[in-house]
């Protein structure tokens, strides 16, 4: 069976994180296993506290994992702060596993913060570096970039910028526009557009959670990148056309949808 690490924040209702990541995993056939970094008390409607891991634990984690199972893909996700992510980093290059999908997790879905202000530079100069795909959405890919972005050629332009940063390849998301979600993909070399309906649901709690843990599944089966994109894709809007009436907020997306119905 193809194996799968998520590097990441809890999220003990379950929707986002490595709940949501753990889930994703087990949904594509892709057995996963997960280092927390940061324990995150949250629901569908608010982020309460948030305790970090010590960079020594974290290191501990991926250790213990590493030296046991080989990985065939890594999904980062929450890195709240610069001790966090160079302690991620430095187990990174020592282990260097073939596929790594970085999700740079600046805000809840709610807005709350989940990294530091001072933390991007460290996630530009260490974090991004490590990356095979990147896979912002259109507020973390403007904080990263210096830019605003309120089209498809500036979501391009960020793109190539990120890139030059280090980054393997860039998916700028551009779930925050109106009208149809589009993605655009950008490898380096080549742009592919990626273009899913909008569903009309306040239920999206996790989403950019599961749809970088499916892309690092989707690699982890063999898949190529733009193929691995465009499965998660079409599996992430399985997942939110069957989102869960779960929380007074944005509730959970349906994760096991392919295999029982969410009502």
């Amino acid at each position: 069976m193809k194996t799968a690490l998520t590097i990441a924040g809890s999220d003990c209702s379950g929707g986002a994180g490595i709940q949501a990541d753990i889930k994703t995993m087990s949904a594509l056939g892709v057995f996963g296993m997960s280092v927390i970094v940061s324990v995150v008390a949250e629901n569908t409607s608010r982020v309460i506290s948030i305790e970090d891991v010590s960079p020594k634990v974290i290191a501990d984690q991926i250790d213990a994992v590493f030296e046991d199972i080989e990985v065939d893909a890594v999904k980062v996700g929450m890195l709240s702060t610069p001790e966090c992510m160079k302690a991620v980093a430095q187990k990174l290059n020592q282990y260097k596993p073939r596929h790594v999908v970085i999700d740079p997790v600046m805000y809840a879905k709610n807005g709350c913060p989940l990294m530091q202000e001072s933390s991007i530079d460290t996630l530009i100069q260490t974090v991004i570096p490590l990356s095979t795909l990147l896979t912002p959405n259109i507020p973390e890919a403007e904080k990263i970039a210096g830019m605003k972005i309120e089209t498809i050629e500036q979501m391009k332009q960020a793109a190539v910028k990120i890139a030059s940063m280090g980054a393997g390849a860039v998916l700028v998301k551009g779930g925050h526009y109106m009208g149809d979600a589009q993605d655009v993909l950008y490898d380096g070399k080549e742009f592919y557009t990626f273009v899913q309906r909008r569903i009309d649901t306040k239920n999206t709690h996790g989403t950019g959670c599961t749809l970088s843990s499916a892309i690092a599944s989707y690699l982890a089966l063999g898949e190529d990148l733009k193929g691995a994109v465009e499965k998660a894709k079409a599996y992430v809007t399985g997942a939110i056309e069957n989102a869960l009436e779960l929380g007074k907020g944005c509730g959970p997306t349906h994760h096991f949808f392919r295999f029982y119905p969410s009502k």
